[in-house]
C-alpha cells in the first residue's frame, strides 16, 4: 500500500482518542456556559432586589410622613368638634392602606419568576440532547 508523500501514518485508535478529548472539551464549554449564565442571573436577580428594597424604604417612609403629619393635620382641624371620631376614621383608613399595600405586594411576590429558570431550562435541553435513546 502507498502512503500519500508529507504525511504520516496514524496510529489505530487515534481517531477514537481525538473524539473523546473534543467531547470532554465540548462538555466542559457546556459546563462553563451554564455557570456563567448561573452567575449573570444571580447578579442581576440581586441588583433587582437591591433596588426594590431601597425604593421601597424610601416610599414607605415618605408615604409614612405624609399621612401622618396629614393624620394631625386633620385632628387638629377638628379639635374642638369631633377630634376622637375624625382620630377614629384616619385610623382606619391607614390600617385600609396598610392592607391593600400587603396585598399588592403579596401579589407581585406570586407573579414573580424564579431564581434560575432560564438555567434550569437550558440545563433541561442539554439533557434532552445528550441523552441517549433506549
Amino acid at each position: 500500500m502507498i502512503e500519500p508523500t508529507g504525511r504520516s501514518p496514524e496510529p489505530p485508535g487515534s481517531g477514537f482518542l481525538e473524539s473523546v478529548g473534543h467531547l470532554v472539551i465540548t462538555a466542559v464549554e457546556m459546563a462553563h456556559t451554564r455557570l456563567e449564565l448561573v452567575f449573570i442571573e444571580l447578579q442581576e436577580g440581586l441588583e433587582g432586589l437591591v433596588g426594590l428594597v431601597v425604593w421601597s424604604l424610601v416610599a414607605l417612609l415618605a408615604a409614612m410622613m405624609g399621612l401622618l403629619f396629614g393624620g394631625l393635620t386633620l385632628v387638629l382641624v377638628f379639635w374642638d368638634t369631633h377630634r376622637v371620631l375624625v382620630a377614629g376614621l384616619i385610623t382606619c383608613v391607614f390600617l385600609l392602606l396598610a392592607a391593600a399595600a400587603t396585598r399588592v405586594v403579596l401579589g407581585k411576590l406570586r407573579l414573580e419568576r424564579g431564581l434560575f429558570t432560564t438555567t434550569l431550562s437550558e440545563m433541561a435541553k442539554d439533557r434532552a440532547v445528550l441523552k441517549v435513546p433506549p
